[in-house]
């Protein structure tokens, strides 16, 4: 991978693409149905163009999964450290975020795409146990 343009342009042509700016794209993850979701479940994922030091280029992969006020966050915190490997929690506004960051230079294709996945899921998982809907 040689630059957020081409991420992008991999980014449009392998995802679902819900919204499009010049640094950053939303994309919609679907996972399979299971026999507790007739209709399956979806997740939001941002993928934003950071720059570093205001010279090194990296690509953030978050999503929200809950609102501050709605979980508790000890809680959420025990859990991902218990049982997520990529990302980190953040609170971003009024939101609970799972994100993780990379840097762009010699970026190989499933560096970015085993870490979007694993947030995705993780993600998933997350509201699933913590708000029982599937709102993000």
């Amino acid at each position: 991978m040689a630059d957020w343009g081409d991420l992008v342009a991999y980014i449009r042509l392998s995802y679902d693409v819900i919204r499009f700016e010049p640094d950053e794209v939303r994309i919609r993850v679907s996972f399979v149905k299971d026999q507790d979701d007739i209709l399956g479940r979806r997740q939001i994922m941002v993928v934003a163009h950071e720059v570093l030091d205001q010279k090194e280029d990296w690509v953030q992969i978050a999503t929200p999964f809950a609102m501050v006020d709605q979980v508790d966050l000890r809680e959420v915190l025990t859990e991902v450290g218990d049982t997520t490997v990529v990302g980190g929690v953040v609170v971003m506004g009024d939101y609970v975020v799972l994100r993780h960051s990379l840097p762009l230079i010699n970026l190989d294709i499933n560096e970015f795409t085993d870490p979007l996945d694993l947030v995705a899921s993780a993600a998933e998982d997350l509201e699933r146990r913590f708000t029982g809907r599937d709102e993000y």
